[in-house]
């Protein structure tokens, strides 16, 4: 894992295509802007392990 430090309105680039800037930190919470391609598909974690959990349960999610 790659660990950085940035301040406010810094950004860090992935490949190419992907930005990720922050936008505000205030006390323990961070709050980050991404900007991806449409077919990069960006999820919290807690959203990507249930979209996960829901598909080998053979449940269909939008």
């Amino acid at each position: 894992m790659l660990v950085l430090s940035r301040q406010s309105d810094e950004t860090i680039i992935i490949g190419d295509n992907i930005r990720v800037t922050i936008v505000e930190v205030r006390g323990d919470k961070v709050r980050i802007g991404i900007d991806a391609p449409r077919d990069v598909t960006v999820h919290r974690q807690e959203i990507y392990d249930a979209i996960r959990r829901d598909s080998q349960d053979g449940v269909k999610v939008v």
